[in-house]
């Protein structure tokens, strides 16, 4: 072969790994097209489900209040409706995730740390090589994400850092009929949505937190009046101008006589301006010739500088703030400076946390077999950051005629209960839920960790019920899973923007099921943190964020979901701690 010869061949081999390479990523875009539409259509399964299920349409918004007074209500009952399985009929991909859910794992659910051994993403037997060790022990971010834990139905007992290993499978029919994770999530809120709670007025010193029930129109123009941007001079026409005697203009005791061509008039910062004046000069940009009572400007005057012209923020009428805004500090200072003295807003959802387990210690070491409750001090905060109203967590123990009295007596918006949610002899959730006649609507739901969580509604037009497995990360995964939209939909907030960031290396997930991987953000992108078992919280406690991996996991590069943490933005000491 000649030289010539040899050249050709070698373009022609390489054009065609650069015609492989693109229809390889071709064919990339078009299986992550398919995976969000039918994440879309799962989502408006359950988003029909949930209605049917509580026989509601979606609010358009909410009842506004009866009179300045007005409380919370409940909604009135709906008409009894016999709910089908706990999930619309499966798609494939929701198919193979109950298959999956159903068969037994091959390890306990430990955590993994770097040197933990992978399993393959691909298939749920073959073996993943091992995550690269670190160099020292004080980093923790992985750069190689460790591959899904094993299933965490052990995690609906365990509130600390260790728990007793459980089979996977179980006769239990919740084990085999988990619904997708974005299907959850969607149902979660559509159910909220469905009960809205009655709005009421609230004065603005006891507004922050809540969420807007009608929208902030401004009573008047602002501002209302022609004020001076500057402390300096107010004045008219051209110049040299005539100092006008007197101590001038101040903010709240402006004179309203006008001030006539060629004058000027000392004015301070917010003081309502003469008429007629044109301009306001800034004290540094003039010189006042006392002696003969002249002011001159150091710079062009323009026709109208520094001066803030009446309706520059807004004109009476105008919307400032849309219904379902969350009311923030700033939220207070524009409604107070628009004339408002209260605001209609919706009540703080209140919630109820239940902690099960009789092996949870309150304070001291572990010892004998007791671990310490790392639930109770953890949840109510973190549900006050989502912006409920949360009563002091209750311990229940083991006892199912407390959990019975405790659910059948609550008035909360929302339940949450830790633990209990498998089928060990001591999980008394379900048997609790089905004897007081509870609809359970999620049964389990396809994401590790915190799989064996669930949805349920009690008797008509009483509370929701969100059970959260009893392993701290897998309880994590459930509040962010189902009992975040749930409080999102119950107070009319707004859901958070979807975004995506890329992973810098490639990321192990579980074959069939979604994950939720802690992570940090690092400037373009987010980099996955160690110590991610069911069982640990030593990850999510440096993390500002939660990756979202879906079945299978992604390679290096590719742009995951993330959902953000409440405090993430209050949380620079993070930066370098678990990296």
């Amino acid at each position: 072969m000649t030289a010539h010869e040899r050249e050709a061949a070698s373009t022609d081999g390489g054009r065609s790994t650069e015609e492989e390479r693109a229809a390889e990523e071709e064919r990339a875009a078009e299986e992550e097209r398919a995976a969000e539409e039918e994440r879309a259509a799962e989502e408006e399964r359950a988003v029909d489900q949930a209605l049917a299920l509580v026989g509601h349409q979606p609010r358009a918004g909410h009842r506004p209040p009866e009179g300045p007074g007005a409380t919370r209500s409940k909604p009135p009952p709906s008409s009894p409706v016999s709910p089908p399985s706990p999930v619309s009929p499966p798609s494939p991909s929701s198919a193979a995730a109950a298959s999956a859910s159903a068969g037994p794992e091959s390890r306990p659910d430990s955590g993994l740390t770097p040197s933990s051994p992978a399993r393959s993403a691909q298939t749920p037997g073959a073996a993943m090589p091992s995550a690269p060790a670190p160099s020292s022990p004080a980093p923790v971010v992985s750069p190689l994400a460790a591959p899904a834990p094993a299933v965490d139905s052990a995690s609906s007992r365990s509130h600390g850092a260790s728990s007793a290993d459980r089979p996977a499978s179980s006769p239990h029919a919740h084990l085999t009929g988990s619904t997708a994770w974005h299907a959850a999530r969607a149902l979660a809120e559509s159910l909220g949505r469905a009960a809205p709670l009655a709005a009421h007025r609230l004065p603005l010193d006891r507004a922050l937190g809540h969420v807007l029930a009608e929208a902030v129109v401004a009573l008047t123009d602002l501002p209302s009046f022609d004020t001076s941007a500057m402390d300096g001079w107010a004045v008219a026409g051209p110049g040299p101008w005539t100092v006008k005697e007197g101590e001038g203009l101040l903010a709240g005791r402006g004179s309203t006589e006008p001030l006539p061509d060629g004058q000027a008039s000392r004015i301070a910062t917010g003081a309502r301006l003469p008429a007629d004046a044109t301009a306001v000069i800034r004290s540094e940009h003039a010189h006042c010739d006392e002696a003969k009572r002249l002011l001159y400007a150091g710079r062009e005057v323009v026709q109208g500088q520094d001066i803030r012209p009446r309706g520059q923020e807004c004109r009476s009428g105008d919307e400032l703030l849309p219904a379902g805004t969350v009311v923030t500090p700033p939220v207070l200072g524009l409604a107070a400076a628009a004339g408002y003295d209260a605001l209609v807003a919706v009540p703080r959802p209140r919630v109820d946390v239940f902690v099960l387990g009789d092996e949870l210690l309150t304070a001291g070491l572990p010892h004998d077999g007791l671990i310490r409750d790392a639930l109770g001090p953890m949840l109510a905060p973190w549900l006050r950051a989502l912006g409920a109203e949360v009563a002091e967590p209750r311990r229940l123990g083991d006892e199912a005629g407390a959990l019975r009295q405790a659910l059948v007596s609550s008035d909360a918006d929302l339940i949450l209960t830790t633990g209990g949610t498998a089928a060990g002899p001591v999980d008394h959730v379900h048997p609790v839920l089905a004897e007081i006649g509870a609809d359970l609507l999620v049964d389990g739901v396809a994401v590790r960790p915190g799989h064996p969580m669930l949805l349920a509604r009690l008797a008509e037009g009483g509370p929701c019920l969100v059970g959260l497995p009893g392993n701290p990360l897998a309880a994590v995964s459930g509040l962010l899973t189902l009992a975040e939209p749930l409080l999102r939909g119950i107070a009319g907030r707004p859901a958070q923007d979807r975004y995506r960031a890329p992973v810098p290396q490639e990321v192990h997930g579980h074959p069939h099921d979604t994950r939720l991987i802690p992570v940090v953000h690092r400037e373009d992108s987010v980099v996955p943190l160690h110590y991610n078992g069911p069982a640990m919280l030593r990850g999510i406690a440096a993390a500002d964020g939660l990756a979202v991996v879906p079945p299978g996991g992604v390679r290096s590069g590719t742009e995951v979901e993330i959902l953000d943490l409440p405090w993430a933005s209050a949380s620079p000491w993070t930066e370098g701690c678990f990296t």
